[in-house]
């Protein structure tokens, strides 16, 4: 058991390098095959298609993201705090496998047909929306603040810090990484207004029963 176990891991593996280095569309099954060392036929012996590996990598990635996730929430840290883990540990998922992260950006997160299928995107928006209730239910966040559609905010923002580092370039170091996750929570957590700056500043002027 532990024979399979260990084979299909190192399918997926060889997927992932070959995807990140070819692209997906232009990747064949003999060149996972190829790259894990294994005979061609044994690929469909653990998957049904090629599709299958992508969506696999996929699944497996996020059970073990939300995995993080529901960790972090489950500790009933601050909610600043909770916030400030989930971008560290999003974020800091390039360190660990930048070749991962580029499969997800430029193949699993721009594919339609496989976002329909998974639950996975749904239940990672649910966990940011419980964490920011629960701020604003303990007085940390702005009561004015619409939960979902903050935590698709914050989601989108380390989506995006991650596709820029796929497309353009990848953090120089540790600390940039690090220093990224600081700034997510901070513009979430702090808003983009300075200190001391009046929360309306710039706000529109309500009009007069006159006008």
């Amino acid at each position: 058991m532990n024979g399979q176990v260990n084979k299909r891991r190192l399918l997926l593996d060889a997927a992932i390098k070959v995807f990140a280095r070819k692209g997906y569309h232009a990747s064949r099954v003999g060149d996972v095959a190829q790259e894990a060392g294994v005979a061609y036929g044994l690929l469909y012996h653990y998957f049904g298609s090629k599709e299958e590996v992508l969506e696999t990598i996929f699944r497996e990635t996020w059970a073990a993201m939300l995995e993080a996730v529901h960790g972090i929430e489950a500790t009933g840290a601050p909610a600043r705090d909770q916030v400030r883990k989930v971008a560290a540990v999003v974020l800091g998922s390039w360190k660990l496998n930048p070749d991962l992260i580029r499969v997800l950006i430029r193949e699993v997160t721009r594919s339609p047909h496989i976002q329909q299928e998974i639950e996975e995107i749904g239940q990672a928006f649910d966990t940011l929306e419980r964490i920011v209730r629960r701020g604003q239910a303990a007085g940390e966040f702005r009561p004015t603040l619409e939960p979902r559609l903050a935590a698709w905010v914050l989601y989108g923002a380390m989506e995006e810090i991650l596709t820029g580092w796929v497309i353009e370039r990848p953090p120089a170091d540790d600390e940039e990484v690090a220093l990224a996750a600081q700034n997510v929570t901070e513009i979430l957590c702090d808003g983009l207004v300075a200190d001391g700056a009046p929360r309306d500043a710039g706000r529109p002027a309500e009009p007069s029963v006159a006008d």
